[in-house]
């Protein structure tokens, strides 16, 4: 899968189509940074201003794409379907290899040699992206009621694609579950002693 940090990283996508390639090549630069001298709190804070900086990233990045589109589209007339666009737009920038079923690769982790199956956008990358975008709408004025990154379309698609690419790579997508610690076993039952005299 994809690391999600740094899936946008350009506003300048353009319907040139060497523009488009120089910006997708940038924008799918994924690069990991950590620092183990730094304290748990600076770390933290880091934390949040990479996503910060990535979440408006992302956002300027789709104000581009709406700007583009023909014809030029404003966000308040922004749905679910244009959204969907914009996520189909970005898999030709993928760099996820998806088997199709015909593939004899098709369901295997670790393939052993090369295939000519198509490289799409990571499921793990592609919702973190929704979930930054919604965000960033209700940032930005929106209504949480007219989010288009929260209509049920965009949450269908996103759960194809999870399933899609969980089979043709030959993953599991599923959370494990979190083993809960071992309880004490409990002390036996005291026998109950009657004060009653027996009866002969």
């Amino acid at each position: 899968m994809d690391p999600v940090h740094g899936f946008i990283g350009t506003s300048n996508i353009s319907h040139n189509t060497n523009l488009m390639i120089a910006a997708a090549a940038a924008t799918t630069n994924i690069t990991t940074t950590s620092s183990s001298s730094s304290s748990s709190g600076g770390s933290a804070t880091n934390q949040l201003s990479r996503y910060e900086n990535q979440k408006r990233r992302d956002w300027n990045t789709f104000g581009q794409y709406l700007r583009n589109h023909r014809p030029p589209l404003s966000l308040s007339r922004c749905s679910g379907a244009h959204v969907l666009e914009f996520l189909r737009y970005l898999d030709q920038f993928g760099k996820t290899k998806v088997h199709m079923q015909l593939c004899p690769f098709f369901g295997h982790p670790n393939p052993p040699a090369p295939c000519t199956c198509p490289l799409r956008q990571a499921w793990g990358s592609l919702d973190a992206l929704i979930g930054r975008l919604r965000a960033a709408f209700e940032e930005n004025g929106g209504s949480p009621e007219t989010n288009p990154f929260g209509a049920r379309a965009v949450r269908l698609y996103l759960r194809e694609v999870r399933d899609s690419q969980a089979k043709a790579r030959g993953i599991s997508y599923e959370k494990k579950k979190r083993k809960r610690p071992p309880q004490a076993p409990l002390p036996p039952p005291q026998p109950v002693i009657s004060s009653s005299p027996n009866l002969q």
